[in-house]
């Protein structure tokens, strides 16, 4: 996965109809679509801003490089039924309450950009699309006509508005696969590793992530689940709570998930990049399960019980 150093200030994000898309995974699986809905999907699409130039900033073997790209801008996709309609909300107060309240808990410290009321051809009230920046990044989240959370958007850039959905050096080549977010625990910066020596010393450090912003994430347990922040330069910078309860965590492939999490990731996070999962079991008798995606450049870890049933997402970086 690449991680973009400087994001976009100049963002271009679109709204545009688009019939399903398929999830994304890091065996190099991709988004698939038919020629008719890319050309509904280009004509769709409504540009609010100028292209800009960004850099990109990969991990490899062999350390880190930095590649500058121009970018078209940024577009969500898959944010209306065909022949919707959608009106521009001119202020935040004008969603429901529910919305405010479920950016707030999930979202900490978020921007609100702007907001759609989606209507469908026959004047049903469809739900809403708001699209938010946190932390440097933008992102679109659908609701519905009640306020509650129903999907984050994928996004594409301009040019890959048709096709795949990505290309190789892109904001997205993540979705390509490969594992380039993926880093080694021992191949964590010094200045990582001393901080849970110091603080966290009984913690065990399971995963290690570079971001598309060059921070870190690992995941660790120690009576419980935690994933802990650093900036690019190893400086700490929040840790949170996953789960709250002792046990253990083993590995599990993402083909050996059970399908009724693949279809709730594949609906929810559509154009996701499966990272990471875990079973947790309690005295050798499964309890759950912890998956960890990343959605659009905004890293998620989900909870889901024995049963393969939804129980808690957490955005965590």
């Amino acid at each position: 996965m690449k991680k973009l150093t400087k994001f976009y200030s100049v963002l271009l994000i679109g709204l545009i109809a688009l019939t399903g898309l398929n999830s994304c995974q890091k065996s190099g699986v991709t988004n698939n679509n038919q020629a008719d809905n890319a050309a509904l999907t280009a004509a769709a699409a409504i540009q609010v801003s100028a292209s800009t130039s960004t850099t990109l900033t990969s991990t490899t073997t062999a350390g880190v490089v930095t590649t500058p790209i121009t970018t078209s801008g940024i577009f969500v996709v898959n944010c209306y039924p065909p022949g919707a309609k959608k009106d521009s909300l001119t202020s935040f107060s004008s969603l429901p309450d529910t919305i405010g309240k479920y950016l707030t808990a999930n979202y900490a410290g978020y921007t609100f950009q702007k907001a759609f009321k989606i209507t469908t051809s026959s004047g049903t009230a469809n739900g809403y699309v708001v699209i938010i920046t946190y932390n440097g990044k933008p992102v679109g989240l659908k609701f519905d006509a009640n306020g509650v959370f129903v999907a984050v958007l994928e996004q594409r850039e301009g040019h890959d508005l048709m096709g795949k959905g990505w290309h190789d050096g892109g904001c997205f080549g993540n979705r390509g696969g490969n594992f380039k977010d993926t880093l080694a625990i021992s191949a964590l910066p010094t200045a990582i590793k001393s901080y849970f020596v110091t603080n966290y010393p009984a913690d065990t450090l399971l995963h290690a992530v570079v971001n598309f912003d060059a921070t870190y994430i690992v995941i660790s347990a120690d009576n419980g689940l935690f994933a802990t922040a650093f900036t690019s330069g190893g400086t700490f910078i929040k840790r949170i709570q996953i789960y709250p309860r002792p046990e253990h965590h083993a590995s599990i492939a993402q083909s050996a998930l059970p399908a009724n999490i693949t279809t709730y990731l594949t609906t929810t996070y559509s154009g996701y990049v499966f990272d990471k999962a875990f079973t947790e079991t309690v005295n050798g008798t499964l309890k759950g399960y912890f998956v960890f995606i990343n959605a659009n450049n905004t890293m998620v870890g989900v909870q889901f019980d024995a049963r393969g049933s939804f129980v808690k997402a957490t955005v965590l970086r």
